[in-house]
């Protein structure tokens, strides 16, 4: 193991170590030039839902590889697309090991399910706490221990399923 930690969110600790996440980005665009909207779906797509990257970090990672020669950039259709250099595939070559690390470790820990019924769970798993952040404020206390009771009673049904 690499000694990453993955998830996102506070339960979950990071997603990617210091530094990781430079390697995963200029690894996508070794297979295909992008744009940085692209990347941050393609990323999404790749975790199940799980970990959607930020603009505020792809937007300036992609910007420090243009600075250091690893990727070029050019207007394409409105967008600015990123195209990956000889200096940067070299750069990438010379830390094969980090970046099939990273990889090897995104698939044993099973983030790279691209399962459709896993992305549409962790979907309607966000439609509930959107749901309850907006409006749950405004429920009565007898509203928000019935609500408290059905969330309780699935975690433990789905609890169970999991378990077999």
């Amino acid at each position: 193991m690499h000694g990453h930690k993955f998830g996102h969110g506070p339960w979950m600790g990071r997603m990617f170590r210091n530094g990781d996440f430079k390697y995963v980005i200029l690894d996508m665009l070794k297979d295909k030039p992008s744009y940085g909207y692209e990347i941050i779906r393609e990323l999404e797509g790749q975790f199940g839902g799980l970990y959607v990257p930020s603009a505020g970090i792809v937007y300036p990672t992609l910007q420090y590889f243009e600075e250091l020669g690893y990727v070029s950039a050019a207007e394409q259709d409105g967008k600015k697309v990123y195209t990956i250099t000889d200096e940067g595939r070299n750069f990438l070559d010379s830390q094969k090991e980090t970046v099939d690390g990273i990889r090897d470790h995104i698939k044993h820990c099973g983030f790279s399910r691209s399962h459709h019924e896993f992305h549409d769970l962790m979907h309607e798993v966000g439609r509930i706490s959107r749901l309850c952040a907006s409006r749950g404020w405004a429920a009565t206390p007898d509203d928000l221990k019935k609500i408290r009771k059905i969330v309780d009673d699935t975690y433990e049904d789905i609890d169970k399923i999991l378990k077999r």
